[in-house]
């Protein structure tokens, strides 16, 4: 099971952005629902590594969060509010998220796992801050461009171009200098490294 700790950055001098945060997250599939767990932080409790990272990096493009991904147990049976669970994955998030504060100039997440698999567990983390940094690197001229486009599908880049009012050969070198193409095969390797930890916890 993956406990997500969200923790708003420089909260003491900004606007309380939680109610932002669930709002943001809502689409993203839970075991137990995302929750305000105490002030400036959220979390939730995922089963699907696929979804822990499409909420990792909704996170670090939103931009002032810092991201804990907790892995492990979670006791049974569930309670109807993460405020309420206990396990090995709530300790872990709690680990990580502080980690995840002193990452300096590196995207703001980090990843615990059971003992014994620390190693599958950075190995994940380096995975998910590559992306982070990606994420991270776009500007909102990209961004335009990447929300309209959608893996695996033909002709997707004549539509968007389409769309925008942009040539075919525009939208192609901005998914190109954002890597787009190579996000949709990394996603997919930090969902296996993150169930791998999982399943050896």
């Amino acid at each position: 099971m993956f406990v997500l700790t969200i923790d708003q950055a420089a909260s003491r001098t900004s606007p309380d952005r939680i109610p932002e945060l669930l709002e943001l997250l809502r689409p993203v599939r839970t075991v137990l629902p995302w929750e305000r767990s105490v002030g400036d932080e959220a979390q939730g409790v995922l089963a699907d590594p696929a979804d822990v990272v499409d909420a990792t990096l909704l996170c670090i493009r939103a931009g002032g969060w810092y991201v804990g991904i907790g892995i492990g147990g979670v006791e049974e049976p569930l309670p109807p509010s993460p405020r309420e669970g206990r396990g090995s994955a709530f300790i872990a998030a709690r680990t990580a998220v502080d980690r995840a504060k002193r990452t300096g100039d590196r995207a703001p997440l980090a990843v615990e796992g059971p003992d014994g698999r620390a190693d599958v567990a950075a190995e994940a983390e380096g995975v998910l801050a590559l992306l982070g940094r990606h994420v991270l690197g776009r500007s909102e001229a990209e961004w335009r461009i990447l929300d309209l486009l959608q893996p695996g599908e033909r002709g997707t880049q004549t539509a968007v171009a389409r769309t925008l009012g942009i040539s075919p050969q525009a939208v192609s070198k901005a998914a190109a200098r954002a890597a787009w193409h190579e996000e949709r095969a990394v996603r997919n390797a930090a969902a296996r490294l993150l169930a791998w930890t999982d399943r050896q916890g």
